[in-house]
């Protein structure tokens, strides 16, 4: 497996300055894991790395995507990531893949990752998006979406069954998506999350694995992987993240999310419609200083109502950033850590502290180029709780949160269930989890298939013994006469 440099962390901490000084120390190319700063211009909204900080270090998949173009989507990252991997491995080079949008990064690190099972809007599309065109949904199948909970979950069980016994009536979020999706494809969810894992396992045993070897290989690392956790302390951080934020409307915010708010207002003149659900018209620092360009078009507000409106949509933009931090690091601690503990790959993820920016060379440069290199030539790596105090704390806490998720899983009062794959042989069916297989063995097809096999099986037996009778008569009748009285007292004793 050849090598691969992964940096996650949340918005601020310095991935970015990271993977830069990794990549000129150790002869590596970066490769972009956040989804906004695809989109070419908007560099201030964006947060992407100045041209002039890249040290003419190549940087992939940035200021790849027009405002114009559809917006990418988790699967299109995934393949491009891999094949520029690829690309830069041919070269000599290490690649370094630094994740701001961490269910992408995520996506590109395993083998078997249905990203997004239920978890993520963006990248539960995803999957169904080669089937979306298949099914043509009348109106009024899709007003059931916005109707309560209660009436989703009804309608869930009738289509999906499967997926509506794993959701919890709470969670409305993922019961609308398992629903959108059987709306969109015309097919329950948890089919094609099942579809998805049988053509992983065949495609796994073309490659010359049999069956329990490419079931063993479901989740593991596509590379030799290390990661650097970027991480800092809360308060600290949000400190940060506010004085960034005055920081970028100093350098030009406000000037950069008006000329968006302009171009929607020329595309809506021009009859099209942009999808503002999507893309960079997410991003932070557009969305949350519309209102104020609003009031600056009505023109009917005074200038101090304006002043005040634009204060506040700044510090509604400083609320987001913090907030989305937040969500960055929930992904790390429970989606990529557990991932990682699963594949018993936990030990190659390395926290490091960059609460004081001030003490960067001793906190984050000289620990990652000791560890890279341990990495890069086979070395005993460190211990990844001896970095600092805050990794310490960090990734204890991470084992005690994971050994009692596997206590929970292994009682027998559990919650969790492990989605394992179950074939019935005799109707040629794969199912996922015991849920799909309990469904698949009540039904009607099943015991179907049941009687016709009983059925073939008497048939076969009845030919099987006709035939030997057929060939004991045979026999019989070829018999000479002093063997005959023998054979009548044999059959005469039995």
């Amino acid at each position: 497996m050849e090598p691969l440099i992964t940096i996650v962390g949340a918005t601020g901490t310095g991935k970015s300055k990271l993977a830069v000084d990794l990549a000129t120390r150790f002869n590596g190319e970066i490769i972009n894991g956040d989804a906004m700063q695809m989109y070419r211009g908007l560099p201030i909204i964006t947060n992407k790395i100045p041209v002039e900080e890249r040290n003419g270090i190549p940087h992939h998949l940035i200021d790849c995507v027009s405002l114009e173009e559809e917006p990418w989507r988790v699967g299109l990252f995934r393949k491009e990531s891999l094949r520029l991997i690829k690309e830069i491995h041919s070269r000599g080079k290490l690649p370094i893949l630094v994740g701001g949008t961490h269910y992408y990064t995520q996506s590109v690190l395993f083998n078997d990752v249905l990203v997004g099972e239920g978890e993520d809007e963006e990248a539960a599309q995803d999957l169904q998006q080669n089937e979306r065109d298949k099914a043509s949904p009348k109106s009024e199948d899709w007003a059931i979406l916005d109707a309560p909970v209660e009436v989703m979950l009804q309608k869930l069980r009738e289509v999906d069954p499967v997926m509506a016994d794993r959701w919890h009536p709470n969670e409305r979020r993922k019961i609308r998506r398992s629903l959108e999706i059987y709306l969109q494809t015309g097919k329950p969810a948890s089919e094609i999350y099942a579809q998805q894992r049988r053509q992983r396992l065949e495609a796994g045993m073309a490659n010359g694995d049999d069956r329990d070897d490419a079931l063993s290989h479901a989740g593991q690392m596509r590379y030799q992987t290390l990661f650097f956790w970027v991480h800092a302390e809360k308060e600290k951080l949000h400190k940060r993240l506010d004085a960034r934020v005055d920081t970028m409307v100093e350098q030009g915010l406000i000037e950069e999310a008006q000329r968006m708010s302009d171009y929607l207002k020329e595309k809506e003149a021009q009859g099209v419609t942009v999808d503002q659900t999507r893309g960079v018209w997410i991003s932070i620092g557009f969305k949350e200083l519309e209102p104020y360009f609003a009031a600056l078009r009505a023109g009917v507000s005074s200038e101090k109502e304006l002043e005040a409106l634009k204060r506040s949509c700044i510090e509604s933009v400083k609320t987001s950033t913090r907030q989305y931090s937040a969500r960055q690091i929930k992904w790390i601690r429970n989606k990529l850590w557990n991932a990682l503990a699963e594949v018993d790959t936990a030990h190659r993820l390395y926290v490091l502290d960059t609460s004081n920016v001030d003490e960067w060379e001793r906190c984050v440069t000289e620990p990652s180029e000791r560890i890279v290199h341990a990495f890069l030539s086979n070395e005993r790596c460190p211990d990844p709780k001896t970095l600092s105090a805050l990794a310490k704390e960090t990734l204890e806490e991470r084992e005690r949160e994971y050994q009692k998720k596997l206590a929970a899983a292994t009682s027998a009062d559990g919650p969790a269930v492990i989605m394992k794959q179950m074939t019935c042989d005799l109707c040629k069916k794969t199912m996922l989890g015991p849920e799909q297989w309990d469904i698949h063995v009540r039904g009607s097809s099943h015991k179907r298939a049941l009687k016709a096999a009983a059925k073939r099986a008497q048939r076969e037996e009845y030919l099987r013994n006709r035939k030997l009778a057929e060939a004991e008569e045979g026999s019989g009748s070829g018999t000479n006469a002093v063997d005959a009285p023998k054979k009548d007292d044999e059959k005469t004793s039995l």
